[in-house]
């Protein structure tokens, strides 16, 4: 038997998070981040885990299937270079679904690339990083100069430099901020790197922005000085903790059967991390010569407190823990000042349509 005081909470629930589902459909809420670190100290005095409230957001988040520019778009002629790869088989799989043609161009299939891409009304690259502005220049040699050509690599000033080198037609970045193993854009971010002529890539914004997709616009440059710290380091960071508990041969399972939250989600994103290629993890690390600095600053780093602990200077610790904690504290009054400004924002436009 469910307890009935079980059952009332659980109504309250479901009227609440109707309640949150109709504020959510408004557009100019703030993002998941910044909805989490509005509330994160109430959530840390209530007890409940960050990723529990994240979840519930997430949840929420609105899917536009009504977009009369997605439904209205004619099916568009695409050539996906690296078709057959995981990434590239998502965007071949989702440009279908939407009804657009799709081909697919391999390593053997250049003989075929004057077909497979001088028709094309858009060329969509999704080769490996260490070969992404090769491709670009092989590829731009057989577009016509109407073609628009984007890639998906995560980094972006070489390769949107490249196409707008050697392309006079439409060009445009693109980081997808997610894995291949998703189903749809639904609640995943993509960075946008504009470059020439970004009306010709509208239709395909729309199709991710109409499967509740988020885009981020920016320039590459700053996309690839944000990688550094969001991608490489946070890479070689679990790498290294994989690494390391396979070296001491960790019972994994029996660990987690006594371990918080935040640990459990660590070790499932390092789980992840390691039934992938491992390409894809190694050439995170060392596409640019930014990255591999900064790993080792890490890496010096890491040595430094190490050495602070060998040595238990507590003192030294806590010297390291204060410089670090009035970074936090500062970037968080300077995020929730401008979180509230927006909040205000968003509720006088309730309000106002009430």
């Amino acid at each position: 038997m469910i307890p009935d005081k079980l059952k009332q909470t659980d109504q309250n629930l479901i009227e609440l998070l109707r309640d949150r589902l109709s504020l959510q459909a408004t557009s100019e809420l703030p993002s998941a981040e910044e909805q989490l670190a509005y509330i994160a100290p109430q959530l840390a005095q209530a007890g409940i885990p960050e990723c529990v409230w994240t979840s519930i957001i997430n949840s929420c988040h609105p899917i536009t299937t009504e977009s009369s520019n997605v439904n209205n778009v004619k099916p568009k002629q695409i050539t996906i270079i690296g078709g057959l790869g995981r990434m590239g088989r998502f965007f071949t799989q989702q440009l279908l679904a939407a009804g657009h043609n799709v081909s697919i161009l391999e390593n053997d299939d250049w003989e075929y690339a004057d077909q497979l891409l001088n028709q094309a009304e858009l060329v969509l690259i999704s080769v490996p990083i260490e070969r992404t502005v090769d491709v670009i220049k092989c590829a731009t040699k057989y577009l016509a100069p109407t073609t628009a050509i984007c890639d998906i690599t995560s980094i972006k000033t070489q390769p949107l430099a490249a196409m707008l080198a050697h392309h006079p037609g439409p060009v445009m970045g693109l980081h997808p901020m997610f894995g291949p193993n998703i189903q749809s854009f639904s609640q995943q971010k993509v960075v946008v790197c504009p470059g020439r002529e970004n009306h010709f890539f509208q239709w395909f914004l729309d199709l991710i922005k109409s499967q509740g997709g988020e885009l981020i616009v920016c320039t590459p440059e700053e996309h690839d000085q944000m990688m550094v710290i969001i991608q490489a380091t946070q890479h070689f960071s679990r790498f290294s903790l994989g690494v390391f508990l396979a070296q001491q041969k960790v019972d994994i399972e029996r660990s987690l059967s006594m371990s918080s939250p935040s640990y459990r989600q660590e070790i499932d994103i390092v789980k992840r991390l390691f039934a992938q290629n491992p390409n894809l993890c190694i050439d995170i690390m060392l596409a640019t010569e930014e990255r591999c600095e900064e790993i080792s600053i890490l890496a010096e780093t890491y040595n430094r407190l190490a050495t602070l602990v060998e040595k238990r200077d507590r003192t030294g610790l806590t010297q390291e823990f204060e410089i670090a904690k009035s970074f936090f504290t500062e970037d968080k009054k300077t995020h929730l000042k401008a979180l509230g400004t927006n909040f205000s924002h968003v509720i006088k436009k309730i309000f106002q349509h009430k």
